[in-house]
């Protein structure tokens, strides 16, 4: 039985350490022509799972070569502030990457300061500029939980091509990005949400089923498709359960599914990596 679950796993936390050792030397690079890759983040400092989310962010970044900064952002910063603060990024070419980690004070306009920052700082992915891109089918950086989805399928040589995607999820943080990703790479794509009939037969119907709705465990082994490919994005804390848990009950799926992401373990890991990869493009990117 362990020898089968193990051929199963989306090992994200595998493939997110060879992406980022796989950037040190284009870092290094970097710096010895006098440019440090940088990433500056605003950040609720009241939010202990964003905060916590951040500084792994840059422990990681730092491990590889890359500085940064975090502004805090509390219940008494003003609009005026964080406006401020994102134009001061946008024009320092020391910065190559601005996140404004989600989700902000309630109090704040999100939407505003996503639009003031625009897509070439965007390394998130999350900007309406950037989505729009997406959309288009133009260059820019793409959204980075999803990119670390494709970058999974891709190390474990899953094609999308002709397959049938559901997305349950429709955030533009991660299910609608998610489907155009998936569009993109010639799959058809269902996206699915709270609104949804018959969600559980829905998804007996994927090739590849993305979980993005933030429901603990929602998704149940006899809601996947024999032979379907799992991509679970959800954390959920669950009182007197000592790990998060995913949107997806593990112990069933794996049962079902011909390969999973674990969590934790899986997708995570893989949207730090490749939030940190559009930190290093955009450095790179700075040259000319």
């Amino acid at each position: 039985m362990e020898t089968e679950q193990k051929t199963k796993l989306l090992d994200g936390r595998a493939l997110s350490k060879r992406v980022r050792e796989s950037l040190k030397p284009r870092v290094q690079a970097l710096r010895e022509i006098g440019i440090i890759p940088r990433l500056d983040v605003l950040v609720a400092k009241n939010d202990p799972a964003s905060v916590a989310y951040v500084r792994m962010k840059h422990k990681w970044a730092e491990e590889i070569g890359i500085v940064g900064e975090s502004y805090p952002i509390s219940e008494d910063t003003d609009q005026s502030y964080v406006m401020r603060k994102i134009a001061e990024l946008n024009n320092d070419d020391s910065v190559h990457g601005v996140l404004i980690q989600h989700p902000l004070p309630k109090h704040l306009d999100e939407e505003a300061a996503l639009i003031a920052l625009g897509a070439e700082k965007d390394v998130d992915g999350i900007t309406p500029e950037s989505l729009g891109l997406l959309v288009s089918g133009a260059k820019g950086f793409r959204c980075a939980t999803p990119l670390g989805m494709m970058r999974l399928l891709d190390e474990y040589g899953i094609s999308c091509e002709g397959k049938h995607a559901v997305v349950i999820g429709r955030s533009v943080i991660l299910g609608k990005p998610a489907a155009l990703m998936l569009l993109e790479r010639n799959a058809t794509v269902t996206i699915c949400h709270s609104k949804t009939r018959d969600l559980p037969e829905i998804c007996r119907h994927a090739d590849i089923l993305v979980a993005a709705v933030g429901r603990p465990e929602l998704i149940k082994g006899d809601w996947i498709k024999p032979g379907a490919v799992v991509l679970d994005a959800g954390y959920n804390k669950v009182e007197g359960r000592e790990m998060d848990v995913g949107d997806v009950h593990f112990e069933s799926a794996v049962q079902v599914a011909e390969w999973i992401t674990p969590v934790p373990g899986g997708v995570g890991p893989m949207t730090v990596a490749m939030l940190l990869s559009n930190v290093v493009d955009a450095a790179e990117r700075s040259r000319n």
